[in-house]
């Protein structure tokens, strides 16, 4: 049964198709203590990721159960990951994506989680403070954008070269140290889940029904949007950020943790 038009509104107004996130990244060009330039190693508790590359080259490098994977990037190819897959993006050379976010909102209200050393991960004041940068784009949160990415990847190669060496506690214990700093978050995740993937696929339910019944009016409501990037060259995790503040989209990140 169809209860009308308005019943398969999404309370957000006007979501990219499936409610998925959007950014634009440039991959960072710092050097880490490995030699290798590139983001921030962390993974997602409940959304899977796309990277899509439009230019340049270089790899994301992945821990999850089946092991370390260094994956090529060049343009054109794609690579997504599960959630609870820990993922670095590297630069080869001028290395550019367009991401792809599973449920929109819930990353940007820390639904990631940096693979910072054990003792920073259990300590949640710890872990906010490593984490979260000054606002901006200027010199101070470059510089500290860098800190979170260094300690980041001092935690991540703990976890790669125990996970080499066929021992995956440490990742596990990761993945479970992850999931206690996000509990108290989940209650809201789930309002904006709710509001945004949950409501987009069940307005494309209502909307079959209605076809199914010939009561096609939704149709009237038809039309097209249009939108630019409203920040350019913030500092998220994998590299400078750019992102579009479209309800449903990508919303602004809470603390600059992005």
């Amino acid at each position: 049964m169809v209860s009308g038009p308005a019943a398969a509104k999404s309370a957000l107004p006007h979501p990219l198709p499936g409610a998925v996130g959007l950014s634009h990244l440039s991959a960072y060009d710092w050097e880490a203590a490995d030699g290798v330039c590139g983001g921030s190693p962390h993974l997602h508790l409940v959304c899977t990721e796309a990277y899509v590359v439009t230019g340049g080259r270089g790899a994301v490098q992945t821990l999850s159960p089946d092991g370390y994977r260094d994956i090529p990037l060049e343009a054109g190819s794609v690579a997504w990951f599960t959630p609870g897959t820990v993922h670095r993006m590297v630069q080869g050379g001028d290395l550019r994506i367009t991401v792809l976010m599973q449920n929109s909102g819930l990353p940007e209200a820390g639904d990631a989680v940096f693979t910072f050393p054990p003792e920073v991960l259990a300590d949640p004041d710890r872990y906010a403070a490593a984490a979260t940068l000054p606002p901006g784009t200027g010199p101070e949160t470059a510089a500290a954008a860098r800190r979170r990415r260094d300690l980041a990847v001092e935690g991540y190669l703990g976890l790669r070269e125990s996970l080499v060496a066929g021992d995956n506690g440490p990742y596990a214990d990761f993945q479970r140290a992850a999931a206690r700093l996000v509990r108290a978050k989940v209650p809201a995740w789930r309002e904006l889940w709710r509001a945004g993937a949950l409501a987009t696929a069940e307005r494309t339910g209502a909307q079959l029904d209605a076809l199914e019944d010939d009561a096609p009016g939704y149709l009237g409501e038809a039309t097209a949007y249009e939108a630019a990037p409203t920040r350019l060259g913030g500092f998220g995790m994998c590299g400078r950020r750019d992102e579009y503040a479209l309800p449903g989209t990508t919303l602004p990140y809470q603390g600059e943790q992005g």
